[in-house]
């Protein structure tokens, strides 16, 4: 009888894992970050995930500027830009400059990140089997049964790698964890659907209640994002919409009547509101990206009181 070669264990790309998160479901919970992501959100807080191969990140306050990682990359994707910066209104002025890395076209290749004698190279993302992101989980099983917690996918899109998600899932079923996910949406129906059936939560995020406006904001539109929480409100999935409330382009008292409309077309009957923040800010810089909300005041609960009043006054119930 001839051997038969065991099927490789699932594998996905993952940029982080956070653990003793409580902002991300219920309960303390393990938050699994996935690479890759089909929207292009301008305030995205974490832009290191919104392309799927793994991209490097560049530690500004720890460069030597010895341009290593130029001469070392064979793939001629790393530059070294130069530029003077006068400070105290003249009285001195320095050379310095910015590390440039386009695309890397071998993710697995990481001589540059090595070759860096100050450790100012960073990977975002790296290929974890099923079995590996599972012992990081299972170390604090204690504590999920304690509090009511468990796992939650987020990212990026954790949908974008919908066989290893799937897998990882069903393995955190298999251990009664409670599963969670923090998503768009944004997902062919089929694959949204086979997903669900593993899902205790969806955390289901609403950027624009205008279709022009989420494309403008997004890079998509908002048709197929209603379609499937339509459907998973409908299936009786527990879904959680949260709108995150950006300045100057979803805040205003006839956004908030825009929502209300579209909560109500999907059946919903509650929204979380997620005020703008800067969190992500630096994360631009060292991606060598231009960061659209740079000068933009974060905002808090109170700013957003006649903004959630609108809510309640349609039926809806709105918190932070």
């Amino acid at each position: 009888m001839k051997d038969i070669n065991p099927a490789p264990a699932p594998s996905g790309l993952i940029f982080n894992i956070q653990k003793f998160s409580l902002h991300d479901g219920p309960g303390i919970r393990t938050v699994v970050f996935f690479n890759g992501c089909p929207l292009r959100c301008r305030w995205c807080a974490n832009p290191e995930s919104q392309q799927l191969p793994p991209q490097i990140l560049w530690h500004q306050d720890l460069c030597l500027h010895c341009e290593t990682c130029v001469h070392t990359c064979p793939h001629g994707t790393i530059s070294h830009t130069h530029e003077k910066d006068t400070t105290q209104a003249g009285e001195h002025s320095k050379e310095h400059g910015r590390i440039m890395i386009s695309r890397c076209p071998d993710t697995s290749c990481d001589l540059c990140i090595q070759a860096c004698p100050a450790h100012a190279l960073e990977r975002a993302g790296k290929r974890m089997t099923v079995s590996e992101v599972m012992t990081v989980c299972l170390q604090d099983l204690d504590f999920y049964e304690e509090s009511g917690g468990g796992v939650t996918l987020s990212g990026g899109e954790a949908m974008m790698q919908p066989d290893f998600a799937q897998a990882l899932l069903q393995s955190l079923k298999k251990e009664h964890i409670h599963t969670a996910i923090e998503t768009t949406g944004y997902a062919a129906p089929a694959v949204f659907q086979k997903l669900c059936a593993d899902l205790d939560l969806l955390l289901f995020d609403m950027k624009h209640w205008n279709a022009e406006k989420h494309k403008e904001g997004t890079g998509v539109d908002n048709a197929l994002i209603l379609e499937n929480m339509k459907w998973a409100i409908e299936s009786g999935k527990d879904v959680l919409p949260r709108l995150p409330v950006i300045p100057g382009y979803n805040d205003s008292l006839e956004d908030a009547k825009g929502f209300c409309e579209r909560l109500r077309q999907v059946g919903a009957d509650r929204i979380q509101l997620l005020p703008f923040h800067q969190f992500g800010e630096k994360k631009y810089d060292m991606l060598g990206r231009d960061y659209g909300y740079s000068d933009v005041p974060a905002l808090h609960e109170e700013d957003l009181e006649n903004f959630r009043n609108v809510f309640s006054e349609k039926g809806i119930h709105a918190f932070f």
